[in-house]
This record gives C-alpha cells, sequence and structure tokens, in this order.
C-alpha cells in the first residue's frame, strides 16, 4: 500500500513541478512591464528640436530638472532643463500643439504600525503575567506564615 501511495505522491509532485515551470515565463513575462530608454542629449538640441517642430509630447520632472520628450519619429530622448525655465518651456511647448505633462511627487508609503501594536501587546502580556504571579506569590507566603504561626 505505500508504494502505491509514494508513487501517487511522486505523480502528483511531478505534474506540480511541470505546471509551475510551465507558468514561469507568463509570470515573468506580466511583472516585467515594458522599459522605456531614453536617449540623453543637450538641453540645446532640445532647443533645436522644439523650434523645428520634431515633438509630440514632453513630460517634465520637476525634482532633476529633466524633460523626457518624445519626438514624432517615435524616438524618446531626455534633456536636462534649467531650473527656472520650466513654466516658460511648458507654455511655448503648448502653444505648438505639444502635449505637457508634469511628474507628480510619489507619495510615500507610511510604515506598517502593526508590528508596533504587537511589541505594545506583547509588552502589556509580560507585565500582566508578573502582577498575576507577584499576587501569587505574596498569598502564598500569607499562607505558609499563617500555618506556620498556627501550628505553634
Amino acid at each position: 500500500m505505500n508504494g502505491l501511495l509514494g508513487r501517487a505522491a511522486a505523480a502528483a509532485a511531478a505534474c506540480f513541478l511541470v505546471l509551475a515551470l510551465a507558468a514561469l515565463p507568463v509570470a515573468s513575462a506580466v511583472g516585467a512591464g515594458t522599459v522605456i530608454h531614453y536617449k540623453h542629449e543637450s538641453y540645446e538640441a532640445f532647443q533645436r528640436q522644439m523650434a523645428a517642430g520634431q515633438i509630440r509630447a514632453v513630460t517634465f520632472n520637476k525634482k532633476p530638472h529633466s524633460v523626457r520628450v518624445t519626438l514624432k519619429d517615435g524616438s524618446r530622448v531626455l534633456a536636462i532643463y534649467p531650473s527656472h525655465e520650466e513654466p516658460q518651456l511648458a507654455a511655448a511647448l503648448s502653444a505648438k500643439g505639444v502635449t505637457v505633462a508634469v511628474l507628480k511627487p510619489k507619495v510615500k508609503a507610511k510604515p506598517a504600525v502593526h508590528h508596533t501594536l504587537r511589541y505594545i501587546a506583547g509588552g502589556i502580556l509580560v507585565v500582566v503575567i508578573l502582577a498575576i504571579l507577584a499576587v501569587l506569590l505574596i498569598g502564598r507566603r500569607r499562607n505558609l506564615a499563617g500555618a506556620v504561626d498556627s501550628s505553634e
């Protein structure tokens, strides 16, 4: 009987392994996403492209003062602009019919609180257990002292 169960378990494990290996490429493709690579170029080249009307869309990233540019031929470039020129650039690009977007800063997730609450609950539990032990030990000493006094 053990041989039959062992073979069934081995067959089930083999089937599970085959299914897991078959699903691996699908899971990696779903999680990978498309990575966009930008070619770095100078601010002057960006201005020449803007003057020539080669820009389809731009995205400003205010923190590093960079602009992600999608050209009409489909290529993508990244340029660094002077910090004070973002409003003028956005207005000039919008006037030329270019789609302008500004990246919003990511909101940092608040740290999980459940670990802190666990530590607090554990501390309270330890204090309660110590208080109960103290009450029991004091009561026992009183009982022992009362028993010694009554026996004399």
